[in-house]
């Protein structure tokens, strides 16, 4: 087993997130990727964060990944004000597209799990047509319930046989983070977990528009297309989020900080 890389990172609301650029943290993934390195990454945005913070098994699951982006604004925004001045966003749409433009031009396989066929038939053919050399090892639906052992065993196999050095994992949060740390040093390539990204790449969902996700808002944008699924997540976990990340930044003095910075000569 390779020994874990140790990354820059700034800790919000006491979870490390990956303090690199984004093109630094796909160039990370796509070494380990190469040398088929178990690897787990977590897309973290405010939900996941919060998740962990009221979840103490979660959060070591959280606090025990190799690398974890900053998908959502709130938390870029909470990095540069504790110090990682130059983050930007690292949000799973992008990683995907990022991953699958040089994949097929480093010979990198790649496993989609997760999900389901429709999802995947129609992921299949906008990748065909945008990736035309990406090579596709394998594409697993898996069922709501849990696998048993068997089950799990030959999907591990599957995976590792296909020789994908990349394993996108679509399950959602939690369950897709418990899944990759459950499948450490067991899946020989770099899991990540992209939640919704995957009905959103299909067709099935859109996506909001630049301007609205450099304001913070699509979670705003997310709920007016699924206010049933989505407002009692939101209600639930932005008001805390914010309360927490105003008094860890009173804490570490940051506020006043970057107070003086910004007026002083």
């Amino acid at each position: 087993m390779v020994g874990k890389v140790i990354l820059p990172t700034r800790k919000v609301l006491d979870f490390p997130i990956t303090a690199l650029r984004f093109h630094d943290q796909i160039q990370t993934i796509l070494k380990w990727a190469i040398a088929r390195e178990s690897k787990t990454v977590c897309v973290a945005n405010v939900h996941m964060l919060m998740e962990a913070y009221w979840n103490a098994e979660f959060g070591r699951v959280l606090k025990s990944a190799d690398l974890v982006t900053p998908d959502g604004m709130p938390l870029v925004w909470m990095m540069r004000l504790l110090g990682a001045r130059y983050q930007d966003r690292v949000a799973g749409m992008d990683i995907l597209l990022a991953l699958c433009q040089l994949a097929q031009t480093q010979n990198i396989s790649v496993c989609f799990v997760g999900s389901q066929n429709e999802i995947f038939g129609l992921m299949r053919k906008r990748l065909e047509v945008e990736f035309p050399q990406l090579k596709i090892a394998a594409m697993e639906p898996l069922p709501f319930r849990p696998l048993i052992h068997d089950e799990d065993e030959a999907l591990i196999k599957k995976i590792n046989a296909s020789g994908a050095g990349l394993v996108l994992v679509s399950l959602g949060c939690p369950k897709q983070e418990n899944w990759m740390a459950q499948h450490q040093d067991k899946i020989q390539g770099v899991m990540i977990g992209l939640g919704g990204v995957f009905p959103v790449y299909a067709g099935i969902q859109k996506r909001a528009p630049r301007m609205v996700r450099d304001l913070g808002l699509e979670w705003l944008y997310r709920i007016v297309q699924e206010p049933r699924r989505l407002w009692r997540r939101y209600v639930k976990t932005i008001p805390p989020f914010i309360w927490l990340a105003i008094k860890q930044l009173l804490t570490s003095n940051r506020l006043g900080e970057t107070f003086i910075d910004v007026t002083g000569d």
